[in-house]
């Protein structure tokens, strides 16, 4: 099954995990990225798309992404939060393709579906990544977003905000 079809956020959430049996865990390593600290500016990468669902590992390619850009500047330069959690259960109803198949396999009936990964929704103006610098390395964190918005299957904008010290 491709991403694309899960893409479009209709009907409810399927997010009860206590009630799923067999739900996989996030792809995502980690949420956070560089060290903490006083940085000058924030800069966000933000959905610029109608509602949609982003899988798990389209997530992490992007949180990957980015921050292999931004290691050139040094682990302590920057600060990089991803804000969205893959929390939404995806289903397939898996098919047997093979020779003979037809006798073992019911269609569409009783086609609920196992679960094969995890997605976020979000919404339109929903901050994804946020990545805190100081200002010389604004360009080098709106590069790195660039290159991570590249990774996801929506629509997204590259917001700079100066901070308050």
């Amino acid at each position: 099954m491709k991403g694309r079809n899960y893409r479009a956020a209709v009907g409810m959430a399927y997010a009860r995990r206590e009630y799923i049996a067999g739900v996989p865990q996030p792809k995502i390593a980690k949420f956070t990225g560089g060290a903490a600290g006083n940085y000058s500016h924030k800069v966000m990468l933000v959905s610029d798309d109608g509602r949609a669902q982003v899988r798990h590992n389209a997530l992490e390619a992007a949180r990957v992404a980015a921050n292999k850009i931004l290691q050139s500047i040094g682990e302590s330069s920057f600060f990089s939060v991803l804000k969205v959690y893959p929390h939404i259960v995806l289903r397939e109803n898996k098919m047997i393709a093979a020779a003979g198949a037809d006798r073992l396999q019911e269609g569409m009936r009783r086609a609920f579906g196992k679960p094969v990964g995890l997605a976020a929704r979000i919404d339109n103006g929903q901050t994804i990544i946020e990545v805190h610098v100081n200002e010389q390395h604004v360009n080098i964190a709106k590069e790195a977003l660039r290159i991570a918005s590249s990774k996801l299957p929506i629509k997204t904008k590259i917001v700079v905000e100066p901070l308050n010290r």
